[in-house]
């Protein structure tokens, strides 16, 4: 299953989207330090026979992205450090251009059953990786298409966090689609204003307590591995009878009723946390990000694609997390949800703006998590009918290099159906024993796990 590279074709905007070099400030979201980062990740298509459509995925990828990028065109930008407090800033000029690969697989969707549970050496060649030197600064936007013996292919993105979300880079995307599905003008215009919308108030002032989440090194690099051993990724599977049978246990000890991203996550986190042998006494954070975009007054426009989240914390010992009961960790993680409030919001851009070269930090042992079951990931249709899956490859998220990921099985697939599966990275010598706490999940004793480790 080796994926043989071919041509990297530099696409640029169909027609010149503006006449003079200029620079685009980002926001104090975008240039968050968790941020600095390239988010890399697929989604797979067939070549389904309902479907029939005159050109190659290649032809209609670099077609439609030369036609989006006349809205998008930042995406064909680069990034760099502006003189002095060194944030990151986009700097557009003339014949600016995104690299899109292009490749083929000699095996099948099918035989590979769809990508619904890759080989992760396999799926790691479906996706371009920006070089640690390059950052993903030069080029933030790097597409790839690879080909495979049935007709399928996969769409593969490496896009620099700084310049949008994963709900920023869908309507990208969707963007893109419509356009291959023959739309003559965009459902929702791209909105940039970042700086305006999303600036730092005058005077800037903390009001929430945003150090007790973050704090100040300026020698702490958040995504350096190099205190971590040899990382894997763990597949998880989760049927609905074992899920609707924690949240029944966790209501009838609590008289609290949790969702799926609340019950579970606790779940998770604390098995992560046993099975990775912190020491009691030290700090651990359950990290993910919410959706603020209609929480800010006023809220942001519908086309507005930058980042539009921001990160949440829960922040307890180790022997917190391993000793409470799992609806006690499920609570407080319920609660932070309360603080997605528009002072919150800026708040944390005024931290951001008095503090960026402080060295912003969530500290280490952070645990990235984040569902992606309800992003609408389907109306990326170009044409092919909507990607059957979808699959992130990051390690880094949220200051986190042991991410979560909630993820919907395959459309395609004719395995599992009955509930998700989750994709969680974490120490390769933790495997062993986080299998173990897992296991828990489903055993006839899980009663007693949920009130005590």
């Amino acid at each position: 299953m080796q994926v043989k590279v071919g041509k990297t074709t530099h696409v640029s905007p169909s027609t010149p989207p503006f006449h003079q070099d200029h620079v685009l400030p980002l926001s104090h979201l975008d240039t968050d330090p968790n941020l600095r980062l390239s988010f890399r990740y697929l989604r797979a298509y067939l070549n389904s026979t309902s479907t029939t459509h005159p050109n190659p995925p290649s032809h209609v990828i670099s077609t439609v992205l030369s036609a989006a990028l006349v809205h998008y065109y930042p995406l064909a930008a680069t990034l760099r450090r502006r003189p002095g407090d060194h944030r990151l800033e986009v700097f557009c000029a003339a014949g600016q251009a995104v690299p899109l690969v292009h490749a083929t697989v000699d095996c099948t969707l099918d035989s590979l059953n769809y990508l619904d549970d890759p080989d992760a050496h396999f799926v790691e060649q479906l996706v371009p990786d920006p070089s640690p030197e390059e950052e993903g600064l030069v080029n933030p936007c790097v597409l790839q298409v690879t080909v495979f013996k049935c007709g399928g292919f996969t769409l593969g993105a490496a896009i620099h966090h700084s310049l949008c979300d994963g709900l920023g880079g869908t309507q990208f995307f969707n963007a893109m689609a419509e356009l291959a599905r023959g739309a003559s003008r965009l459902s929702v215009e791209p909105v940039w204003d970042r700086a305006s919308l999303l600036g730092p108030r005058d005077p800037p002032k903390v009001e929430v307590p945003i150090h007790e989440f973050l704090s100040l090194d300026k020698e702490f690099l958040p995504y350096s591995h190099a205190s971590l051993g040899q990382v894997a990724r763990e597949w998880f599977h989760v049927r609905d009878e074992c899920l609707d049978h924690i949240k029944t246990l966790l209501f009838e000890r609590s008289g609290l009723r949790f969702t799926t991203f609340e019950a579970l996550g606790a779940f998770i986190w604390r098995a992560k946390v046993k099975a990775s042998g912190v020491p009691g006494d030290e700090n651990v954070k359950f990290a993910y990000s919410i959706n603020i975009r209609k929480q800010v007054t006023p809220a942001l426009p519908a086309g507005y694609w930058g980042n539009g989240c921001v990160a949440m914390y829960v922040n307890l010992s180790a022997k917190e997390v391993a000793e409470k009961p799992i609806w006690e960790t499920a609570e407080l993680i319920r609660k932070s949800k309360s603080n997605a409030t528009d002072e919150y919001v800026r708040s944390f851009i005024d931290f951001q703006d008095l503090h960026y070269g402080d060295g912003i930090t969530a500290g280490k042992r952070v645990s990235g998590f984040t569902d992606w079951r309800h992003l609408g990931h389907s109306t990326v249709d170009f044409g092919w009918g909507g990607p059957v899956t979808v699959l992130p490859l990051s390690r880094n998220l949220l200051g986190s290099v042991e991410p979560c990921f909630f993820l919907p099985y395959s459309s395609a697939s004719a395995g599992r159906k009955d509930g998700f599966k989750v994709l969680v990275t974490l120490e390769e010598s933790a495997v062993p024993a986080f299998r173990e706490e897992m296991s828990k999940f489903s055993s006839p004793e899980f009663g007693w796990s949920c009130d005590a480790a």
